[in-house]
């Protein structure tokens, strides 16, 4: 029987330790969607999806000293490390950080793939809310629908605004107090 280097440590962190690995990948990015390593790679009409609705955030995303992107969310305690297509942050919090918790979010904005429907539909809105992001924009392209999701709580949203078609206003509440046009997804 071989036995361990001497400076193996059997006080490892697993989930550290993969979040870690993530973090330090080279090329494209990835994130961790329930212990299973996915890359992030976007197709072109997914990003102007996502373009789309940050155009319309941003003007006042910056009233309120935010900024936009799609920077990393750690989920501690689980083995999930996401990467929204959009988040609204705080820039103080932004600020020197490697990753935010859902929870320091104003807004996650996910834009489903055909490959990652059913995750930003079920399991990142089942998540988003356990970690307390206050808003989760669904653009369901496949659907092409749009739904707001509030009042997060440990076993999920407690209200939910749509699916609306897209072509619809979406109502973005406090702090934002913005009118979302859903019809620039549809090319309008």
């Amino acid at each position: 029987m071989t036995s361990a280097p001497a400076d193996y440590s059997s006080d490892v962190d697993p989930e550290r330790a993969l979040k870690y690995a993530l973090q330090h990948i080279r090329g494209d990015r990835a994130e961790i969607i329930e212990g299973v390593i996915e890359p992030v790679s976007p197709t072109w009409d997914h990003e102007a999806a996502a373009e789309a609705i940050r155009d319309q955030i941003r003007p006042r995303a910056s009233e309120l000293d935010c900024v936009t992107g799609s920077g990393n969310l750690d989920l501690p305690g689980s083995s999930n490390w996401y990467v929204p297509d959009l988040a609204v942050v705080p820039r103080a919090a932004a600020r020197g950080a490697g990753a935010l918790l859902p929870d320091q979010t104003l807004l996650v904005v996910e834009v489903t793939s055909e490959s990652n429907a059913e995750t930003d539909r079920i399991v990142k809105r089942r998540r988003y809310a356990e970690y307390g992001a206050p808003l989760y924009l669904l653009i369901d392209r496949q659907e092409r629908s749009v739904t707001l999701f509030s009042e997060p709580g440990r076993l999920g949203y407690t209200r939910a605004d749509g699916p609306h078609p897209y072509g619809a206003v979406v109502h973005l509440p406090a702090p934002f107090v913005l009118d979302l046009d859903t019809g620039v997804l549809d090319g309008g």
